[in-house]
């Protein structure tokens, strides 16, 4: 009788550096000089110019709106409720530095230059999925070792191999002011994740803007949504959240 070979399906989170920003001593900067970069054309109407958009895509239009779609989803419905949460818009220069971070096949956060300005979240798995939101979901799943206002009994800092509660994925996914996410997804064919070499592995990187995860910070207000909206929203909101009033590169990707 023959044995019979079973598949087997890991996944696995970026723990090394907690979540995104990891908090450090360093202040918060200014991401305006960075999230212009190589913005400038997803506004234009060059038909030449758009063309050239179309063809520089960092993941798929449904892995995309799945991603973005279930961000939102989550932010809008935080608890306690948030006065100020802004609703989450998608940003091609951020798709095309986790593009970037992706094909580089590391299992950890980076690269370091850029991690001054965003936020990241970071999840690997192996096997077959049906679903990128496979390896978004267990992000949000940390919501159950948070303690608001701030991470109380999850640890923002832990070791390379980290077995204690987690939380700053979440965080991450809920901060307020992060209203712009960029991800990209890649298959590693040899990943090295932790001292095992992973075959096939499919890596997801999202960048977010500005950065969260500040130490010491809840990551919005509570609140009457939508009572602490920014003055750029113009009082516009949706589901929960501050509603950019003006039209964004999330419609512009579709053009």
């Amino acid at each position: 009788m023959k044995p019979q070979l079973f598949a087997i399906d890991l996944i696995l989170l970026c723990l090394s550096c907690g979540a995104s920003a990891l908090a450090t001593s360093i202040p918060a900067v200014s991401t305006s000089n960075f999230t212009n970069l190589g913005a400038a054309h997803n506004y234009g109407t060059d038909t030449t110019t758009i063309s050239k958009v179309r063809r520089k895509r960092y993941i798929t239009q449904n892995d995309m709106l799945a991603i973005l779609d279930y961000h939102n989803k989550v932010r809008g419905k935080v608890f306690p409720p948030a006065s100020n949460m802004e609703y989450m818009v998608w940003d091609d220069s951020l798709a095309k530095t986790a593009e970037d971070w992706a094909h580089a096949c590391l299992w950890e956060h980076g690269p370091p230059n850029l991690l001054r300005f965003l936020g990241q979240n970071l999840s690997v798995r192996t096997g077959r999925y049906r679903s990128i939101l496979q390896l978004v979901k267990p992000w949000y799943d940390e919501v159950k070792d948070y303690s608001f206002p701030y991470p109380r009994d999850c640890n923002p800092r832990c070791p390379l191999r980290c077995y204690g509660p987690m939380c700053t994925h979440y965080t991450q996914m809920v901060w307020a002011t992060s209203s712009k996410v960029g991800c990209a997804v890649h298959t590693c064919h040899n990943m090295n994740v932790w001292g095992s070499v992973w075959k096939r592995a499919t890596y997801l990187v999202c960048n977010y803007s500005p950065k969260g995860n500040w130490i010491g910070e809840a990551p919005y207000k509570v609140g009457v949504p939508c009572s602490a909206c920014p003055p750029s929203y113009g009082g516009s909101c949706s589901n929960n959240m501050c509603f950019p009033a003006l039209k964004t590169n999330y419609l512009h990707w579709f053009k």
